[in-house]
């Protein structure tokens, strides 16, 4: 089959909204006939919304959209309006008289890269509804990556444009896994099938990358701290099997070590990665959770990979495509 990354998992639909003026956006994965849920946060400054109802305890069971948005905590404001889009779609769970849709949503600080007053709100959240679709997914400097930046250890005026990714993988027999990332890190990007660099730290020329890992781990290291919250990579894991919530929670857990494979070093302090995972199910048979671990760890690294060199400079922060 053709694959279009995340949009490839059947159920699943994708919008953008971009700002490029502002340097910010966000974006939705909508799986409006409802999709068993999981989160898992592993970043030490996170920003999200609606995660407690993803855990295996909690009474619902599935859930009709995620959001990743640029704007730090402010971000969070576009999840109304994905919420208010399928509310009046009739997508929800019934309780009571109503109906409810089950939205939650992660953030990445993109503030000061171009300004730091707007952010995307309930009407961008809209906006990226109306946008989306099941078919190819724009990467790069669009969505929630539009104001993304990476490899920042010493300092975000060395660093690289960041941005959004997704990748997807045919398992054969119907069976596809799908991701969608926003990269925002502290850390630089590996292609680990190459164990090329794709960004590090720029060099005093500012054209040559640096070594992220060798950079932080070198004697007498120094460098501006990252302050808290001022990074994040925030993404989707998709796939069509039938999972319970438990299975699709270790899914998301799986998916960090696509993001530690691929964004070194991850997890630090001052970033607040966060990874949820959706499935949609309709597939025949019984999953697989070892090969669905390692195809969600896969795609998630390779989305990061497309999320990078897809990107364009903005903001004076230059783009791993534009050096030479």
């Amino acid at each position: 089959m053709e694959l279009t990354g995340i949009t490839s998992v059947p159920g699943v639909r994708v919008g953008h909204y971009t700002d490029s003026d502002n340097a910010t956006g966000c974006t939705v994965v909508l799986c409006e006939d409802g999709a068993v849920g999981g989160v898992d946060v592993r970043g030490s400054a996170p920003g999200t919304l609606g995660t407690d109802s993803l855990a295996p305890t909690a009474l619902v069971e599935r859930v009709h959209a995620i959001v990743l948005s640029g704007g730090s905590a402010f971000g969070l404001n576009s999840v109304a309006g994905v919420v208010s889009y399928l509310e009046e779609k009739g997508v929800g769970i019934e309780f009571g008289n109503a109906t409810i849709p089950i939205v939650s949503g992660a953030i990445l600080f993109d503030l000061g890269i171009v300004g730091g007053d707007v952010r995307p709100g309930p009407d961008e959240g809209r906006a990226a509804c109306l946008a989306a679709s099941s078919g190819t997914v724009d990467e790069g400097s669009v969505g929630a990556g539009t104001g993304a930046t990476v490899a920042k250890l010493l300092g975000r005026d060395r660093g690289l444009k960041g941005g959004i990714g997704t990748s997807a993988l045919d398992l054969g027999e119907g069976l596809v896994v799908g991701a969608i990332v926003a990269v925002n890190a502290v850390g630089g990007v590996v292609d680990p099938e190459t164990s090329e660099i794709v960004a590090g730290p720029l060099d005093d020329d500012g054209v040559t990358m640096l070594d992220s890992m060798k950079v932080i781990t070198a004697p007498g290291f120094e460098s501006p701290q990252p302050r808290a919250g001022q990074n994040t990579t925030i993404g989707v894991v998709a796939t069509n099997a039938n999972l319970t919530k438990s299975q699709a929670n270790k899914l998301a857990d799986v998916s960090h070590d696509g993001l530690a494979m691929a964004v070194r070093p991850a997890h630090l302090m001052s970033d607040g990665d966060t990874m949820f995972a959706l499935a949609t199910g309709g597939h025949e048979g019984e999953a697989n959770m070892n090969r669905l671990c390692a195809a969600a760890a896969l795609c998630t690294s390779r989305a990061i990979v497309r999320a990078v060199t897809e990107a364009t400079g903005l903001g004076g922060v230059k783009a791993v495509s534009e050096l030479t």
